[in-house]
């Protein structure tokens, strides 16, 4: 079976590279867009993400906060990971199976929270994803 395909929407280009690095190191494929509008062509085109990995502030038509609920609305068991430097959110006003982790976050943070949210929490439960 396959691995995963995450979804990392982030404009930043050399963050969305790093983003991309971690996901891929963490086990999971990957497909990157660059911002919201590009994000919603590559799900109406594709059926195999399983997860959306956004950054909030971003340039566009919309930013990653309302690309989240988009994507709980038109794609509901898509899981979420929404992440910010300037934005400070408890996990209780994210979309259902969303999480959140603030900026700058490492690898394992990113690891964590993919394997919380898919189920794969070898050795323990991942409590202190932000």
């Amino acid at each position: 079976m396959a691995n995963p395909v995450v979804l990392v929407v982030e404009d930043e280009a050399l963050i969305r590279m790093d983003a991309v690095q971690m996901v891929e190191d963490s086990a999971f494929s990957v497909v990157e867009a660059c911002n919201a509008d590009e994000a919603i062509e590559i799900l109406e085109s594709r059926s195999d993400i399983r997860a959306v990995f956004t950054d909030i502030n971003m340039s566009g038509s919309m930013n990653g906060w309302k690309l989240a609920h988009v994507i709980r609305a038109r794609w509901p068991p898509l899981h979420l990971i929404v992440t910010s430097g300037a934005f400070v959110l408890g996990n209780q006003i994210l979309p259902a199976r969303g999480l959140f982790i603030s900026k700058p976050y490492s690898a394992a943070q990113v690891t964590a929270a993919l394997r919380e949210l898919f189920g794969h929490n070898s050795g323990g439960h991942c409590d202190k994803v932000a």
